[in-house]
């Protein structure tokens, strides 16, 4: 249940959302639920594909290309907040292949590009 109320907060936010801004919201309708509650919800989620965390935003968003099995790149705009989600396995796999000559051995990929989307990009432009 918790995880079904975390994931609808998320489909409604139109940018990355924090754990605690969660937390706030979900306060609204059980004043008493714990941090701890949020974080476990957010952990189910993303193992099981239906989110990802932004690493660099200390963020939380639903997955954009559901049933996918390879880990995503996400873009994210500095001015708007709006990310973008795809999934390149050629990309992830050279690579994988680049790191691992060295002999390390990747466990996931985290690929996350800060920028400007394209409507951000356009308003620059005119101004």
């Amino acid at each position: 249940m918790v995880q079904s109320q975390v994931m609808a907060i998320l489909n409604r936010r139109s940018a990355p959302v924090s754990a605690y801004q969660i937390l706030d919201e979900m306060r609204d309708a059980n004043p008493k639920i714990a941090p701890m509650t949020v974080y476990r919800a957010l952990a189910a989620l993303t193992k099981n594909g239906m989110a990802h965390r932004l690493e660099s935003l200390n963020a939380y968003m639903p997955c954009q290309c559901q049933g996918h099995a390879d880990a995503s790149i996400l873009s994210i705009c500095d001015d708007c907040g709006h990310v973008e989600e795809r999934v390149a396995p050629d990309l992830l796999a050279k690579l994988s292949d680049v790191i691992g000559r060295s002999g390390f051995a990747p466990l996931r990929h985290v690929i996350e590009v800060h920028g400007v989307c394209a409507d951000c990009g356009a308003n620059r432009a005119q101004a």
